[in-house]
């Protein structure tokens, strides 16, 4: 049996899409990538001990999210999710 040899390759090709900022906007973006068979990760960004303790209300209600998604599938993504509220494409 022929082994598989990986020296000096990249198999990691996840790249940081977009930004969410609200609860709503990354459901509709989860559904959308599973409708559309688009494999993403989701890094939630906490906020910082300082900014819950002396940020505003409102400041307790945002959310922040990172997407990444293979780099293959960037471009297909891109036009699905054109005109979505909340979200902003990353420059990659």
């Amino acid at each position: 049996m022929a082994s598989l040899i990986f020296e000096n390759q990249v198999i990691n090709r996840e790249v940081p899409f977009c930004r969410v900022y609200s609860m709503d906007s990354k459901q509709k973006l989860e559904k959308l990538f599973l409708k559309n068979r688009i494999s993403y990760f989701i890094e939630w960004e906490g906020k910082s001990f300082f900014s819950r303790v002396f940020g505003g209300s409102d400041q307790k209600e945002k959310n922040t999210f990172t997407i990444r998604i293979n780099e293959a599938d960037v471009e297909r993504a891109t036009e699905l999710i054109q005109g979505m509220d909340s979200v902003k494409l990353k420059k990659i």
